[in-house]
């Protein structure tokens, strides 16, 4: 028989408060990756509608995988996720002066995209209320949403909505919000929304932006259908974990990455806090959201980068899946930083 059986067994039965008090933590540390490792992927397991996940601690790739879906190296639509690329396109015009502020009226910084009908007052939401999805005019997202893609006038629609809030006050998701300040980026830059993905975030970032949903008048749609690779999309998530900064570069001021991370607003369905084109989670994440699951996601006091893709086809609700993930993140993903 041999007896070296023996003196192994013992030690990869210990739990993990044994293992620490005996050995010392330092000789527990393989111990530890891989007992966290199997909790997330006992976690994964339970989420059917997961594609992938890609977690990064500094420099250092903690896990990548894609346990269903088509890969970390396809283009996975993001959906609503696209809301917080155009508020860091927003950021990157007023750092190159396209824009004097972020409080800039709309008929001041895009007059020719304001229609003769639109709302009352609609010339006087600011870029700040739009970032923030504050804009005051009724949702074009929801139920509202068929009837205004289906428009001839995306812009002319959304911007004869009735106001049913003060502009600047509660928080409306409505995609048509993202949507103007999308186009009001095109008019103050003299680029298509595409253009600057690609000049501003896509060539600083390595990562691919192929062209996506255009409206009736040609203005790429601001707030849903983008696509990128789940490798681009952690790439995002370390840009705002380090302060706008990627490889060495600053491509987003760091001053535009501090105040997106400002709460304005609160979503009336998950909970959340709402900054510039963000949303904030008490446990101190800064991530995007996208129909279906997609999530680009930091956190700075960890240093932690996330990227999640999910079956676009499938609702996550705040009560459901979207929730789910939210425990993913509070819960395995934080317990390996």
């Amino acid at each position: 028989m041999d007896m070296r059986r023996w003196h192994v067994t013992p030690k990869l039965m210990m739990d993990r408060r044994s293992c620490l008090a005996l050995t010392g933590a330092a000789l527990c540390v393989p111990f530890l990756v891989r007992a966290q490792n199997d909790d997330l992927r006992s976690a994964l397991d339970a989420l059917p509608q997961l594609h992938s996940i890609q977690i990064s601690r500094g420099d250092d790739t903690l896990f990548a995988e894609a346990p269903r879906g088509p890969g970390l190296d396809r283009l996975a639509n993001i959906k609503s996720c696209s809301k917080s690329i155009v508020a860091l396109l927003l950021g990157a015009a007023l750092d190159r002066g396209d824009i004097a502020s972020v409080r800039a009226p709309l008929a001041e910084v895009a007059p020719r995209i304001v229609p003769a009908n639109a709302t009352p007052g609609a010339g006087s939401i600011t870029l700040e209320d739009l970032v923030t999805l504050r804009a005051g005019l009724e949702r074009t997202s929801g139920a509202n949403y068929g009837a205004w893609v289906n428009s001839g006038n995306w812009l002319s629609y959304a911007l004869s909505r009735p106001m049913v809030a003060e502009p600047g006050g509660q928080m409306l998701y409505s995609t048509g919000s993202t949507h103007i300040l999308g186009a009001a980026l095109t008019e103050a830059t003299g680029q298509s929304l595409l253009a600057q993905a690609r000049n501003r975030l896509g060539q600083p970032l390595g990562i691919e932006i192929p062209p996506w949903t255009r409206d009736p008048q040609g203005y790429y749609m601001g707030g849903n259908e983008m696509a990128l690779r789940p490798t681009a999309m952690l790439r995002i998530a370390r840009l705002m974990r380090d302060g706008g900064r990627y490889d060495g570069t600053q491509v987003i001021s760091e001053g535009w990455i501090a105040a997106s991370t400002v709460p304005y607003a609160r979503s009336p369905w998950s909970g959340l806090s709402y900054g510039y084109g963000w949303f904030l989670s008490p446990s101190g994440y800064t991530l995007a959201r996208g129909y279906g699951g997609q999530i680009i996601a930091s956190h700075k006091a960890r240093n932690l980068a996330v990227a999640i893709t999910s079956d676009p086809t499938q609702p996550a609700r705040s009560a459901g899946y979207f929730g789910d993930l939210m425990r993913l993140l509070d819960g395995p993903v934080l317990a390996l930083a």
